[in-house]
């Protein structure tokens, strides 16, 4: 029984990961900090997590973090950064659920994030957690950057066209639709439900943190640097991500089977049959993604449709994922959740 400490227990990945974990067979949640609620039961936060979570939130500075075998960081960024190293050093395998180890250039990091890295000897070792890519990786990590959940998305949808070599790599395009609850547990007008309600809007077309993410996989995919625009939009749905993947075919090749090939072995991956529409209901509450693939009028351009959760495949279930490969179990432990419909 592996012992596992949550430090920011109260976002919504947070949560979600108290969800997951309260149910994982071969796991001991010894830990849940919170600044705010520490001495708080948990239950009286989240009453969907009472009789399963007996915890109070603790303080950070009194938690036992140091004893656990696994630490998660649910935290916003730039707190990881900052108390990673001792936990790594004493032995701890940690799980970062933000975007401190996400980038391997301490520059790049700076420039998107706009503050200084406070441990760049980490990322150099730090694994990136996609695990349909780099899962012998993580089975040894000592530190995972957990990826975003747009990457998640993008990502899971254009690799096997680059990794097969058949699309100009240089004019990728990711449409990609967020449900609000990818901006995090916080009250700011945008989220706002009489805000968001009703609305549909892009965001962050300029430059969006996540774009240095996707374009960093997707270029060791293709071995070299890739073109790609990546347009955000806000959706009024509380979970969900829907990408919208277009690319140029510069070698005819059976797409569908290639898809199919590639994600045969792989428990969290559905490649749906020929003229499929995802939908992002398809995957509430489950650690999927859901993939199709056209080419409309048998042209030249292709789409590729993928749709996760974003707190489940796109945050707390894919760091799951991560630790049941850190702890040598089966991949899909604790996390067979059938999405919930309606």
């Amino acid at each position: 029984m592996a012992s596992v400490g949550i430090v920011g227990g109260t976002g919504y990945t947070g949560v979600e990961l108290l969800r997951i974990l309260a149910t994982h067979p071969d796991v001991e949640l010894r830990a849940i900090t919170s600044r705010g609620e520490g001495g708080t039961p948990v239950a009286d936060l989240f009453p969907s997590l009472r009789g399963r979570v007996n915890l109070a939130f603790a303080d950070p500075s009194k938690a036992e973090l140091a004893r656990c075998d696994i630490v998660f960081f649910a935290t916003p960024n730039g707190v990881a950064m900052q108390q990673a190293k001792p936990l790594v050093d004493a032995g701890v395998r940690v799980i970062d659920l933000a975007a401190d180890f996400r980038l391997a250039d301490a520059d790049e990091w700076e420039r998107w994030y706009r503050m200084p890295h406070a441990c760049p000897e980490l990322l150099g070792e730090a694994v990136y957690g996609l695990p349909e890519v780099n899962r012998e990786a993580i089975r040894n990590a000592r530190i995972i950057a957990n990826p975003g959940c747009y990457p998640t998305a993008v990502q899971l949808g254009f690799l096997p066209l680059i990794e097969a070599g058949i699309v100009d790599t240089e004019g990728l395009i990711a449409d990609a639709k967020s449900g609000v609850s990818g901006a995090g547990r916080k009250a700011e007008t945008h989220i706002l439900f009489s805000e968001a309600g009703d609305n549909f809007k892009a965001y962050g077309v300029a430059g969006h943190r996540h774009l240095p993410e996707i374009r960093q996989g997707l270029a060791r995919a293709a071995g070299r640097s890739v073109g790609l625009t990546f347009v955000p939009h806000l959706t009024p749905m509380i979970r969900g991500i829907h990408a919208t993947l277009y690319s140029r075919i510069n070698a005819d090749a059976d797409i569908q089977s290639l898809f199919e090939s590639r994600y045969a072995d792989e428990p969290f991956v559905d490649v749906l049959p020929p003229g499929s529409h995802p939908e992002t209901r398809s995957v509430r509450g489950s650690n999927t993604c859901r993939i199709a693939i056209h080419r409309p009028g048998g042209g030249s351009t292709v789409v590729v449709l993928s749709v996760i959760d974003n707190l489940v495949k796109g945050a707390a279930g894919q760091a799951v994922q991560n630790m049941n490969l850190l702890l040598g179990l089966p991949e899909t432990r604790g996390l067979e959740q059938i999405a919930l419909l309606p």
